[in-house]
């Protein structure tokens, strides 16, 4: 979930295989940067009896753990399969490099081979499944607060999911490396390289889904995937890579809260106050009732055209300025004297302490309709957290260990990392012609499968990702993306929209319609 960026190093020439299979090593036959992965298995190549365990084998995941559920809901009972467990990745020299935990939901008493399997990851990059698997599309579910301000000290309850999307999917969630159980099994700082970068990653998830549709024999069902946040950069890159490098054909993608190109939210990109104003009139706005996109037309309008071509203006000209900073005082109630100050211009974190400043007040990132306390409100620099966010961690991770050791009964050792921000401090941004987008990748995907389908779900007071930036960017794709294969829905509510029941309920139904 958290908004980072990353960059372009290749982990092509790694292969997945099942964790209890030892790899052969294969010759290389093509470059590092075009060679196609493996997926061979291999007998079984142990150490001596008496020798020392290796340092991939003290660092291995136990073996997958499967149990049957049922699932009491309104109106139905959902009896499945549920899998904890993890597939190891290895080098092109069969060495292996890292286990990748995964959690699977099939249902049973269904034909496999027709019923669609639903690939889901988060963001960050560092960020694990939890938030998808614990707040929107598992079998089981705990509160995220549904636009109230949540504590670091709420119950991890888990309840069942009336709005799981096992009713019409079965469901894999992924952990990249670095998260949830995920770990390296190779050490050194190579290894750490290659998967925390662009392609690394979208190399190894790719490997990962292929892996998996193997292993349990689902390679002839129909294939969703499903990105968060980051994901947005993941997901039209991952789709491209099964495509045309793991020979895994994908129906539709699934997009919530994506960021699809990170050259909107740097430097002196006019976009960032372009894509974010629409929401932070929205926080306005809510303040007096509820509020719908449909309520939004005028701010979007004025901020693609009249806000758009004042802010090209620059500040020397000293007219736009000033209808700029008074337009945008009257759009977010933000006292004036400061949008002038400002010069109309509000980062995301300027907005967040101005916005509610005279209570000592900040909003939140991933909700800005949330509020908390500024924890040093006369301060001359922001030192604040997310009211929004920050308190999930505590119970996410809580419920995220409950459920897989107690319900599906798989019991790694180490702890559980719902929010590595190592990932993210590590991660290898991309710099150069080829910054951190997939834009490029969603016109390839399209272009490439007439029939893929693409959805796209944000919140109306998402300042982590405004829902206005994945409007532009979709305003952007040729005309074969029509709007009958391309649709961008918004709701009340934040980066976890689905944390508000009827957002979720909604979405599910986009969803449905879209697998159908």
């Amino acid at each position: 979930m958290m908004v980072a960026l990353l960059a372009f190093s290749v982990v092509s020439g790694a292969w997945a295989q099942d964790a209890s299979d030892a790899p052969k090593p294969s010759a290389p036959s093509a470059s590092p940067a075009t060679q196609a992965p493996e997926g061979r298995k291999g007998g079984a190549d142990r150490s001596a009896a008496g020798n020392p365990p290796s340092a991939s084998e003290q660092h291995r995941l136990p073996p997958d753990s499967t149990t049957k559920q049922t699932l009491a809901l309104p109106g139905r009972t959902l009896e499945f399969t549920a899998t904890a467990g993890s597939i190891r990745l290895f080098d092109q020299k069969g060495e292996p490099q890292a286990d990748i935990a995964y959690t699977s939901y099939q249902l049973d008493g269904v034909d496999r081979a027709n019923r669609p399997v639903t690939f889901l990851f988060n963001g960050g990059p560092g960020a694990s499944s939890a938030w998808l698997q614990l707040g929107s599309a598992g079998p089981w579910r705990i509160s995220l607060g549904g636009g109230e301000a949540v504590v670091s000290s709420a119950p991890p309850e888990l309840v069942p999911n009336a709005e799981t999307w096992l009713d019409f999917t079965d469901l894999v969630f992924i952990d990249p490396v670095g998260t949830g159980y995920s770990r390296f099994v190779a050490t050194g700082d190579d290894v750490r390289k290659r998967f925390f970068s662009v392609d690394g990653d979208v190399n190894a998830i790719a490997l990962v889904i292929r892996r998996w549709l193997e292993k349990h024999e689902r390679l002839l069902s129909p294939k969703y995937v499903v990105g968060e946040s980051y994901g947005g950069i993941r997901g039209p890159k991952i789709v491209n890579n099964l495509q045309t490098e793991q020979g895994v054909g994908v129906k539709g993608l699934i997009l919530l809260s994506p960021l699809l190109d990170f050259r909107e939210f740097q430097g002196t990109s006019l976009l960032q106050y372009v894509v974010s104003l629409p929401t932070m009139a929205a926080v306005a706005r809510q303040t007096k009732g509820p509020v719908t996109r449909s309520d939004l037309a005028d701010v979007e309008q004025y901020a693609r055209g009249d806000f758009l071509v004042d802010l090209a203006r620059g500040q020397a000209d000293s007219e736009a300025t000033t209808r700029i900073a008074d337009r945008v005082a009257a759009l977010t109630g933000i006292d004036p004297a400061v949008s002038r100050r400002l010069a109309g211009r509000f980062g995301v974190s300027e907005f967040r302490r101005e916005f509610d400043r005279r209570n000592g007040k900040v909003t939140g990132r991933y909700d800005a309709s949330v509020q908390g306390f500024d924890p040093n409100p006369d301060s001359t620099v922001s030192h604040f957290g997310d009211p929004s966010g920050d308190p999930l961690i505590a119970p996410l991770t809580s419920a995220a260990v409950e459920l897989t050791r107690g319900k599906l009964n798989w019991r790694p050792d180490g702890s559980y990392q719902l929010l590595n921000g190592r990932v993210a401090g590590s991660w290898d941004f991309g710099r150069g012609p080829n910054p951190a987008e997939s834009v490029s990748q969603l016109r390839q995907i399209l272009a490439l499968d007439p029939k893929l389908k693409l959805l796209i779900g944000h919140g109306l007071f998402d300042l982590a990702t405004p829902y206005f930036g994945s409007k532009l960017a979709l305003d952007q794709l040729p005309a074969f993306a029509s709007p009958d294969r391309v649709k961008l829905v918004v709701y009340p509510g934040g980066h976890m929209f689905y944390s508000r029941d009827t957002s979720r309920q909604a979405f599910k139904s986009e969803v449905e319609a879209v697998m159908k």
